[in-house]
């Protein structure tokens, strides 16, 4: 269509066409469009009418938006499997830091190691050779491992594992991971121990604590290297030994059920058939009944005191530590009351109660240390701060919390949040079982069950490298892409295979 204008003059222009809507449209109106088109929200006239343009100037977006979806998810050609990602400069040095790395990294066994260079890398190295690289890498790894200073070791874990009959000494920090002691001995008396802990204090290793299982080897050297640091125990393997205990009883209460539903059921069939009762099952029940009772209660007894041990007495947020005491005396005499009725699962388990009783409840003497420092730091009473303690162990969906909640934010006020994170952190810090040791062992398990002969050396390199390799993923944020090491000293270090004179291998 043309339009007429009429110029100032009055003379008359020449004709001058109206602009074209469709290539008025931007290039995501356009797309608007074509999207409109292929999801089919409108007829395409209706479309081709609010953008003003023709139906074929709707197909031809349509078909362009299509060929782009095509393109988009049509897969490409196969990657060839001979394509060369990149190229590795493979010198001598490399070959030593990849043996390494194999031993260390792989868990590889020497011969495993030169199988692996034979047949991938058409390399023949022998057997001997691997060890000679492992023996240059220990002279450094101890310099290393004796020049760390072990000051700040706060509470440290020690434990044994064997191996091939004979024992290996183990100890960690329980905050950083990081192992100061690895050892294998011929025996694991108190003079063995004691040598080895001297041998830590002179490089500065005096923690507040240390905590242990039960072995009179371990403690009586502790106690010898040691004097006045506590030696708690762990409160992992006390309860541990309770757990079968309620087990074994509760199964043997369920059997006299079982026993007793039985004899019933056949003297109700014989009173059917016969009209009358058996003698002989009606005597079986009498002694049935009275011996099922008993031991429902006896399991339902131990299943309690278990529970109030494990909850109440050996938990973090308890009553201080004479109250303590007391609840765990009260708990051992009841078992002890209950011993003639299964002596010989419930003695072995009361006697270690009764035995390790101050050391399994060492840590609730520091905490009730820790706890009133906290109070006189905030003016504040040492019940008050306990009672922040018992109230952060609830469930947060508990009603009970809420009514402490709030009771206790109308005791404190402005100070509310301030002793809530204090007490929070002090619980966090609280060690009550030598877990990271344990963990620790499981570690060493698969490097120890390929060698029958593990020698001083080899544990030598493996503490290094344990103590200097980053964890790649932790439960506890703080310790992801930091070694034990970094942990413990709070700066950082060069990686492993730099501390032992390499150069790791970094692609352009």
């Amino acid at each position: 269509m043309l339009v007429h204008h009429t110029l100032p003059d009055g003379s008359q222009p020449l004709d001058t066409p109206t602009p074209c809507p469709a290539k008025g449209l931007d290039p995501a109106q356009r797309q608007r469009l074509a999207l409109d088109a292929l999801n089919g929200s409108a007829p395409l006239s209706r479309i081709a009418q609010q953008h003003q343009v023709s139906r074929k100037f709707v197909y031809h977006q349509a078909h362009k938006a299509q060929q782009a979806l095509d393109h988009a998810f049509t897969p490409g050609p196969p990657a060839r499997d001979d394509r060369v990602i990149f190229y590795l400069p493979v010198t001598r040095a490399w070959i030593r830091q990849f043996v390494l790395a194999l031993i260390l990294i792989g868990h590889s066994s020497f011969r495993g190691v030169t199988e692996l260079l034979r047949d991938l890398f058409d390399y023949h190295l022998s057997v001997g050779t691997v060890h000679n690289i492992v023996d240059q890498a220990v002279a450094t790894a101890r310099q290393i491992n004796l020049r760390q200073d072990l000051s700040r070791v706060r509470i440290g874990a020690d434990d044994e594992i064997f191996q091939s009959g004979h024992p290996v000494l183990v100890g960690v920090d329980t905050e950083s991971t990081y192992c100061y002691l690895l050892r294998q001995e011929e025996c694991r008396d108190a003079d063995t121990w004691g040598v080895h802990l001297l041998e830590l204090v002179y490089r500065g290793f005096a923690p507040e604590a240390t905590i242990a299982d039960f072995a009179s080897g371990l403690r009586a050297g502790h106690e010898q290297a040691l004097p006045g640091v506590a030696c708690r125990g762990d409160v992992f393997h006390a309860l541990h030994e309770l757990g079968p205990l309620v087990r074994y009883l509760e199964n043997r209460a369920y059997e006299a059920i079982d026993a007793c539903t039985k004899l019933e059921r056949k003297q109700a069939a014989a009173e059917r058939r016969q009209g009358r009762k058996k003698q002989d099952l009606a005597q079986k029940l009498r002694s049935a009944r009275p011996a099922e009772a008993k031991a429902i209660a006896l399991a339902g007894d131990v299943a309690v005191l278990a529970r109030w041990l494990r909850e109440d007495i050996l938990s973090v947020a308890g009553p201080e530590s004479a109250i303590r005491r007391a609840l765990y005396d009260f708990v051992v005499a009841e078992l002890h009351a209950r011993e003639s009725a299964c002596p010989h699962r419930i003695k072995p388990v009361r006697r270690l109660l009764e035995n390790q009783r101050d050391h399994l409840l060492a840590f609730a003497v520091g905490l009730d240390r820790d706890l009133a420092a906290l109070a006189r730091q905030w003016q504040i009473g040492s019940a008050t701060a306990r009672e922040v303690l018992e109230m952060q162990a609830l469930p947060v969906c508990d009603p009970r919390r809420r009514r402490r909640e709030a009771a206790l934010r109308e005791t404190l006020r402005g100070r509310y949040h301030g002793v809530c994170a204090d007490v929070e952190e002090l619980s966090a810090q609280v060690v009550r079982a030598s877990s990271l040791v344990e963990n620790l062992n499981s570690r060493l398990r698969n490097y120890f069950f390929l060698r029958r002969y593990l020698g001083e050396d080899y544990l030598v390199l493996l503490q290094f490298f344990l103590n200097h390799r980053r964890y790649l993923r932790s439960e506890h944020p703080h310790r992801v892409g930091k070694s034990p090491t970094e942990l413990l000293t709070g700066e950082p270090h060069r990686h492993w295979l730099e501390l032992l004179g390499y150069t790791p291998y970094v692609r352009n």
